[in-house]
Order: structure tokens, then sequence, then C-alpha cells
């Protein structure tokens, strides 16, 4: 009896704790319901679809160092055509392989979505693949671009009121109007022009089926850059539209025999102003702060940079003046290039990329030439050093014909003095004794100067032949401008930026790094280095960049044509600055040979149009005087000159 009556309480006990747990479990899963649809109707009523078109077109915009809008960064999107205007066989391409369900779904795909849920339950924490085209547009236009299931659950319901407020072939023509194609190409009429040099209506299908396969990778398979890939794409879409009934097989094997030919009638993506400057805040954005160029021309964010609209307009007027500029012996136009910098902060102020058409993002002269800079390094890798080591402005330097090992130099004008004080090697830029000076203190001395003014150099550029610019590689413009920054800010060098801050759709953007100073040297050597370098401009080298009332210091500099026989040069160079700017100027030729180098010498070419320049800005630059100890002239000191030496000399050497 008591067995019969325990297995009962049992019986009941038991089927009491099931009935609380299926209680607890019902409870359980109708909170997470009640949750679940409260999300559905909170993205439901935040969700501003009517606002998808204007989403679709958000400019990013450039403010200046004073926090004025300067420019714009946007796709070139103003080309959006209707979707009448656009071949079948391109929407039946498209939707064959981004989403082959697009006219039975209402936003979502169930099968698609389940297929990228399990594929992705295998990677950390990020989804990838699985949106109907809807998702994308939604994507694009109202989200972030952050690839997380929070964003994918928002990009669904998203989906489902745009399918409530537009039709299919709405949503079509601004999926197609703003999906990106490589190569700076928002929509598919930018795309045709890009690739094909043709209006959108005139796409064959071939030409529809590669666009449509560009879509799932743009940078992979850009036909520019990889056109076996693309092809391989290509083809694949087509087997995708005779699987769907869009084509027949033999539509498909016409399609994939058609040869694909490229041609380029897009024009300049970049609609703001300032271009070259743009570009370079373009490629920071990307470095610096892990952006992408397609959100950055496309998510409206707001970019605070350093730049003076004022010196940037002022240097893209002397660059539109053809006639300042040397040719080469072949009448051929020289290329060119100019930064300036804010040597208080190191902000790039103003940047010119190259002369001629701008190409959006195009090879950078300023920022990403690496070429010999001559002469322009003789203060960085030799007479700072020496200074720091003891040597003054009136020490005495050995200027006669010597060899240093296998190594000869020989000065510009091929005149030696005997000796010379330092401040006259400067002034006129001879190169003897700047050679036999880092002889004497020991070539290390100038290589470790070198690091500290942020100079890059390779092994092979560990010689004697550095003191004049002797390099393997060579740096830009932009290396010598923040390297010059040291003189005018008492020895400590600032690194040079774009960009003072980033300002996203969700809030301010973190950078990877931030510009930082180094304490090159000291403020008795920089005083010391810029009272010479001022008399470069004075008396030197540097002269026809004189301005009357105007304290500028500089260094000219050139590299001669490396063919025997020829006596020209194919780089010249200009690096000047004041209290309150520092300016770098390059001129040269793009490719030399025998018919394409410069005859002119650097203050010849490079120095006045440095001075054009400096007279363009000036009313917009702060003027101030440097606190320096003038050079006094100690001619006594040198080798007295005759006539003809007199004369060569006030021609000023190309050093």
């Amino acid at each position: 009896m008591n067995k019969v009556m325990k297995k009962g309480i049992q019986f009941i006990g038991d089927k009491w704790k099931k009935f609380h747990l299926t209680q607890i479990t019902i409870l359980l899963v109708a909170v997470f319901v009640l949750l679940f649809l409260g999300f559905v109707v909170y993205f439901m009523k935040s969700a501003d679809v009517e606002s998808l078109k204007r989403g679709l077109s958000q400019s990013t915009i450039l403010y200046d160092v004073d926090g004025e809008k300067a420019s714009k960064l946007s796709a070139n999107r103003s080309d959006s055509v209707p979707i009448k205007k656009m071949p079948e066989h391109l929407q039946e391409a498209v939707i064959s392989i981004e989403d082959h369900r697009f006219y039975e779904h209402n936003g979502f795909d169930l099968r698609g979505m389940g297929r990228a849920f399990f594929k992705n339950l295998l990677s950390t924490g990020t989804l990838q693949g699985g949106s109907t085209i809807t998702q994308q547009l939604t994507k694009n236009a109202l989200l972030s671009p952050e690839r997380t299931y929070k964003r994918k659950i928002e990009e669904l319901f998203l989906a489902i009121e745009i399918e409530k407020v537009y039709t299919k072939k709405e949503i079509l023509e601004m999926y197609l109007n703003t999906i990106y194609f490589g190569s700076g190409s928002w929509g598919v009429q930018n795309a045709s022009k890009k690739y094909f040099g043709k209006d959108v209506s005139e796409l064959t299908l071939s030409e529809s089926a590669l666009l449509a396969g560009v879509i799932k990778a743009p940078s992979v398979l850009d036909p520019y850059k990889n056109m076996d890939k693309s092809i391989a794409r290509r083809n694949v879409v087509l087997d995708q539209m005779v699987k769907y009934g869009f084509i027949t097989s033999e539509e498909a094997q016409e399609a994939k025999y058609e040869e694909i030919s490229l041609e380029d009638k897009s024009g300049d993506p970049l609609k703001g102003k300032y271009p070259h400057y743009a570009d370079a805040v373009i490629n920071e954005a990307i470095k610096r702060f892990g952006l992408t160029q397609d959100e950055l021309l496309t998510k409206g964010y707001k970019i605070y940079t350093a730049m003076d609209q004022n010196v940037q307009a002022g240097l893209e007027n002397v660059y539109k003046k053809d006639w300042l500029f040397p040719k080469d012996v072949s009448g051929d136009p020289s290329q060119s290039a100019a930064v300036f910098v804010d040597p208080n902060s190191g902000g790039v102020v103003a940047i010119i990329g190259r002369r001629g058409e701008h190409v959006f993002r195009g090879f950078n002269y300023a920022t990403q030439m690496r070429t010999s800079p001559g002469s322009t390094i003789k203060p960085l890798a030799v007479f700072t050093p020496a200074i720091e080591e003891g040597y003054d402005r009136d020490s005495m330097l050995k200027d006669e014909l010597m060899k240093f090992g296998d190594y000869e130099p020989t000065n510009y004008d091929n005149q030696y003095r005997g000796e010379v004080p330092m401040y006259r090697a400067v002034e006129k830029s001879l190169n003897v004794p700047t050679v036999w000076l880092l002889d004497q203190m020991g070539l290390s001395k100038g290589l470790n100067a070198l690091e500290r003014f942020g100079i890059p150099f390779e092994k092979e550029d560990k010689n004697l032949s550095i003191a004049l610019g002797g390099m393997t590689k060579g740096i830009s413009p932009l290396h010598l401008a923040e390297a010059y920054t040291t003189f005018p800010n008492d020895g400590v060098r600032k690194e040079t930026f774009f960009i003072r801050k980033i300002i996203g759709p969700d809030g301010q953007v973190t950078p990877k790094w931030g510009p930082k100073e180094v304490e090159v040297t000291s403020k008795e050597v920089t005083d010391e280095m810029t009272a010479m370098l001022l008399n470069v401009v004075e008396r030197g080298s540097g002269q026809k960049a004189r301005i009357p009332g105007m304290d500028l210091a500089g260094k000219t500099g050139s590299t001669q044509v490396p063919i025997e026989g020829i006596n020209g040069t194919k780089d010249q160079w200009f690096v000047g600055y004041t209290p309150s700017i520092v300016g770098t100027v390059w001129v040269g030729v793009e490719a030399v040979s025998t018919e394409h180098y410069l005859t002119a010498n650097s203050s010849e070419g490079v120095v006045p149009l440095f001075k054009e320049m400096m007279t363009e800005i000036s009313p917009h630059i702060e003027q101030a005087s440097f606190d320096v100890n003038e050079i006094e002239e100690t001619p006594k000191k040198e080798e007295k000159k005759g006539l003809i030496d007199q004369l060569i000399e006030k021609w000023n050497e190309l050093f």
C-alpha cells in the first residue's frame, strides 16, 4: 500500500513539474515573441522608407581649416536613367545572378537567407551573402556599412517596408542607378561609359552580363584590373540566365564568343572643388581611418581638413598659367607638383598633384612620386648635422677637385675656389665642399640626421653621394616639405596630414593613428640654418624667388639627365619657407630620354614658378620675420675671383 501511495505521489509530482516547465517554456516563448514583435514594430515605425531616394545620394562634405565648407566628395549619380532606358537583358542579367526570385518575394528570400545563415555559422560573427536586391538597396541607402546580425535584421524589416511603398520596377531602377560597379563608377549609366564608352541603352547581352557579374566583388572583378576573372564571371551570369529561362543556350554561347572591348568615357566622378586635395583626403581616409572609397563617396561623412582655401585656390590659379612652366627640349610640356604645409601643425594647406586634366585618384606627383631631391637634401644630410658637430656658418670648407675612393664630385660651374665658408657653399650650392664636409664628420652623422628629418632611404644609398641627393628611389615633394617644417618650427618636425577629424553617420571616426611630432635638433641649429637659407634667396641660387618685404628662406635642387653627352635636368626643385608656411615645388619630365629633358636650370625654371605661387598666396598667409643673425659677407676668406668667375656666379647655378 505504501509503495502504491509513493508511486502515486511521485507520478503527481512529475506531472506537476512537467506542467510548470511547460508553463515556464510557454511564458519564455511568449516573452521572446513579444520582444521580437516589439523589435519589428520599432523598426517598422522608424524606417523612413519615403526618404530612400534621398538617402541614395549623400555627399561627403570637406571643411577647411576654419570649419568652412570647401568641397564635396560624391558618387557621380547625376547620370541616373529610367528603367525603360535599360535593356531588358541587363535587368534580367542582374536578377539572374543577384536575386533570381526578385519578382516572387516581398523583400526577403527565406531560402537565400537560410543558405547564408548556415554558411556563416562557421564564420566569426559577420554575415555574408543572402541579401535580396531590395535588401542591398536598403543597405546602400539607409544603413551603416557594418556587417553584423543586428544590421541584417534591420535590413530585413526595412526591405519589407520598401516593398510596400515602391513597385518592383522602381526598386530595380533605384538599385541599378546606385550600385557600385568598380573603377569609381556608381550606377549602370556611369559603368557603361566607364567600361564600354557608350550609353546604357546600347549595351549588348555580353556587356550587360559582364556588368552584372562585377557587382559581387567590384575590386576583384573590375575588367580593367582583371579581364580573365571578369570574363569568367560574365559566363557564370549567362549560364544563370539560361537556367532561369531568360535566354536560350544558343544566345548565351553567342554572347560568350563576343569580344569585350574596353573604352573609358566616364569623366571625373569628383564634382566638387579642389579635386587634387580631395584625392589626397580620400587616400588618407582609406589608409588612416579605415574607410572605403565607396563609403566616402556615398555615406555623407563630414571631413574636417587642414586646407586653406585661399592658398589652394592660389596654387590652382598658378597651374592654369602654362607659360610659367618650362618646356622640355622637344617643346613638350613639363610635369609639376606642389605642396604647402603649416609648419606649426603639420597640416597640408594646399596641394597640386600634377599638371593637366585631373584624373580621379590618378598618380599624384606631390605624394606618390619618388625621385632624387638633388641639392635640397644638403641642409638635411650635411649642414644641419655639421652645425650640431660644432661647425658654424664661417667654417672654411675645401673646394678643390678631389676623389673620395671611386667617387669624384664636381661643382656645377666647374669652378673651384680652394676654400669657402660654409654659408657660401650653401648659398651657391657647391657640391665638392658639401661632400668633403660629410666625409670629414662621418657618413653615419648624415644618415642619422636624415632619419630624424623623416627622409626615407635605401641600404644602397649609404654612401657619400647622398650628400648631393644621390638616392636609389628618392623622395616625394611631401617628404621634403615635412622635413623642412623643422627649420621654422625651432627644430621640431611635424608629421604632415590632410584630415583633422571625420564625423560619420554614427559619430566621430577613430583613426588608426595620428600625426606625431619629432624633435630633430635644437633651435640654435635651425636658426643658423635659416640664416644661411635666407642668404640663398637673398644672394644665391634662389634669388629669383625673392619678394620684397618677405622673409623667405629656401634651397634649390636638381638632378642631371643620366644620359652621357646630354647637359640638362630631369628634376628641378625649390623648397622655401617663411615662419608660417613651407612649400615644395617640383618640375620635371615624366619619362626622360634624349628627346625629353629640361634645358633650363632650376634657378631659371622652378624658382620663378615658386615666386609666382608665393606672390599669389602672400595676401593670405601671416607675414612675419625670422629672428636670426644675418649673414655677414667675408670675401677676404675666399679666393679672389676674376671677371669670368664673377659672371659665372651671377648665372644662378642649377643647385
